[in-house]
């Protein structure tokens, strides 16, 4: 009975924190509009959210292309199939790598960041106060970010990939001596834009908005001191990396699943 008693229990306050978490959504939705009024707040976002986060996203796209040449063309050589190289490193990146890597790299990078800043505005009662003089801190600093987050994280992805193909052309082309023209006529004829790239965009818009909001949620329900700051950011990587796993395979099987 004791072990019911507490599974209850359990269940209850997971159900009561999905409840508030999900009210905390909505109410961050509904205050977007007011924050599409103040523009300027959410291009100063973008620029935080996404130019500060370009050295790890390319320095990293450029690794995952270096090696995944080199594996691949080690595979493909086997069975004489190394003119399609460019293709399988494309589709890989495009589809896959590009949008999770950059996500995860985005929660840890930014998502850390947005957490820490709204924790810290919590313990110092900057939140407080813009409520005593009747602001709504979701509509004045939570929604500019989520915005900057969803439109950062589209644009960090496609350049992950962009650096991925390149740094692919480096080791084939010039490496190894894979033929260029076959490396890249290949994906210009079996890559489609809509499917393909269009597809990972959506995967990353959707990681973007995922990695934003539980970071914003993390760092506004956190406690306001020291430890719950530290607490509350190491639960926004734990959290927005298991979602972007599990929400990636959804969306590969939705999108993908059909020729």
């Amino acid at each position: 009975m004791n072990f019911v008693a507490a599974l209850g229990a359990w269940t209850m306050a997971q159900l009561r924190g999905w409840g508030h978490a999900g009210l905390f959504v909505g109410e961050l939705l509904a205050a977007l509009p007011a924050a599409l009024r103040r523009f300027g707040l959410v291009v100063t976002q973008i620029y935080a959210i996404g130019n500060r986060s370009l050295v790890i996203i390319t320095a990293s796209g450029l690794a995952v292309g270096f090696v995944l040449a080199l594996q691949m063309y080690y595979a493909l050589v086997t069975y004489g199939a190394t003119e399609s190289l460019g293709l399988i490193v494309n589709l890989s990146l495009v589809r896959e790598l590009g949008p999770v890597v950059a996500a995860l790299l985005f929660a840890g990078r930014a998502g850390t960041s947005l957490t820490a800043e709204i924790g810290l505005m919590k313990a110092g009662e900057q939140l407080s106060a813009m409520e005593l003089m009747a602001i709504d801190p979701k509509s004045r600093v939570l929604a500019p970010r989520l915005l900057g987050g969803v439109v950062a994280m589209p644009l960090l992805a496609a350049l992950f990939s962009a650096v991925g193909i390149l740094g692919a052309w480096v080791v084939a082309v010039k490496l190894i001596g894979v033929d260029a023209g076959n490396f890249w006529s290949i994906m210009q004829t079996q890559v489609d834009v809509w499917r393909d790239v269009g597809n990972g965009l959506v995967k990353a818009a959707v990681f973007g908005v995922i990695c934003t909001v539980v970071a914003l949620y993390q760092g506004y329900e956190t406690e306001a001191t020291p430890e719950g700051v530290a607490y509350a950011t190491t639960r926004t990587v734990v959290i927005s990396s298991l979602w972007i796993l599990g929400s990636d395979f959804i969306l590969t099987a939705l999108m993908f699943s059909t020729p």
